[in-house]
């Protein structure tokens, strides 16, 4: 296994893990989950993955870094709904931080599945 193989599969590795660990409180874990997507979009670039993964695992950490972006912009300026006179439909904003979320989630049940499938083809 050659360096960029191993750094790619730390990074994606620290980058899932951070990600995981960041979910027990999505508000404050936001800042684990935005630089593990980010690792893990790196890992995928460093192991020279299918074009498709890499600008999948991409939007993943875009779309999570703009709802990140809108949730603390937001929060700066006093929240959305109650008596902070913004409305609801500012959360709008923040609904690409859930989606990118998701689709993490869809892209590491798939990469397992891939995985575990390659290994009963193996046996």
């Amino acid at each position: 296994m050659n360096a960029r193989t191993l750094w790619s599969r730390i990074l994606t590795i620290v980058g899932g893990l951070a990600m995981l660990l960041g979910t027990l409180d999505p508000l404050e874990g936001s800042m684990l989950i935005l630089p593990g997507s980010g690792l893990v979009a790196l890992g995928m670039f460093l192991g020279r993955k299918e074009r498709r993964t890499i600008l999948y695992w991409t939007w993943v950490f875009l779309l999570i870094g703009v709802g990140v972006g809108a949730m603390f912009v937001l929060s700066a300026f006093g929240g959305i709904g109650g008596k902070s006179g913004h409305s609801m439909w500012w959360g709008i904003l923040i609904l690409p931080y859930p989606a990118g979320w998701f689709m993490a989630l869809a892209g590491a049940v798939s990469a397992l599945v891939r995985f575990f499938a390659a290994k009963t083809v193996e046996a």
